[in-house]
């Protein structure tokens, strides 16, 4: 079996995040709830769509993603009767785009087998809905690469809280240097790995990709494509490689 070392520690596990670092969800959301509203309107929901799916985003903005009352409130916002029948087409087309349209971030099975063949345990530590991330990380069949997954609304602490980090490092029974936690979140992801002393390795992608730099600091290393990451855990052995400057970059 493959270990990794680094100063006489051994990296044994690789944390990731799972939306917008395991599953592509950004575009994927704001698809669903753009088709959402087209069919809403399209069934007889009499707003036009610029109003409807502003009010939405400010909805979403004020009772969070994972509410699930959205075509309900936005009815009563937009001062309209509540038909059940506009909330249904919502609900429909919101969850047809997703089925049809949720895909992984590029390069993370490659990714995922690499790490699993270099001996490493790997977790997901999410924010969310139980039910809803369960069901992307089923729906790409990526659920056997895992040995533990941790969800914020399961576990009752969210991102950056250390309490869920220390949650998983004693899921694995490792200690916090053994352990590198990957996310697209400097805040919620790396900001909070870092405080109870995990490796970090911010993953520059989807809409947080120029968001939060107050953070970055936090970030050991950056990397904008997923294959880069068995590198980092080379960079980590002090086993790196002469052009391995090249693709992966230390912000330290």
């Amino acid at each position: 079996m493959y270990q990794v070392i680094r100063g006489g520690e051994m990296i044994r596990v690789v944390f990731f995040d799972l939306d917008d670092t395991i599953a592509d969800t950004s575009k994927l959301a704001e698809m669903a709830r753009k088709n959402a509203i087209e069919n809403m309107i399209r069934h007889g929901m009499p707003v036009d769509f610029d109003t409807a799916y502003n009010e939405l985003l400010e909805l979403i903005s004020e009772y969070g993603s994972n509410f699930d009352k959205h075509f309900d409130y936005l009815l009563r916002r937009l001062d309209l009767p509540h038909k059940p029948k506009w909330v249904a087409a919502g609900v429909i087309a919101y969850h047809n785009t997703k089925f049809a349209y949720l895909r992984e971030v590029r390069h993370v099975r490659r990714t995922l087998l690499k790490l699993k063949e270099m001996g490493l345990m790997l977790g997901i530590i999410t924010d969310g809905n139980p039910i809803k991330q369960w069901e992307k990380i089923l729906r790409l069949e990526l659920d056997p690469y895992f040995d533990e997954v941790l969800i914020s609304d399961f576990v009752g602490v969210k991102k950056p809280h250390p309490k869920i980090f220390r949650k998983a490092i004693g899921k694995f029974n490792i200690e916090a240097d053994e352990a590198v936690m990957v996310g697209d979140r400097l805040y919620s992801d790396i900001y909070g790995a870092k405080q109870v002393g995990m490796h970090t390795v911010w993953f520059k992608y989807g809409k947080y990709a120029d968001r939060e730099k107050d953070y970055i600091k936090y970030a050991d290393f950056t990397i904008e494509d997923l294959k880069e990451l068995p590198e980092i855990v080379e960079v980590l052995s002090g086993e790196e490689k002469e052009d391995s400057d090249k693709k992966v970059h230390a912000d330290r």
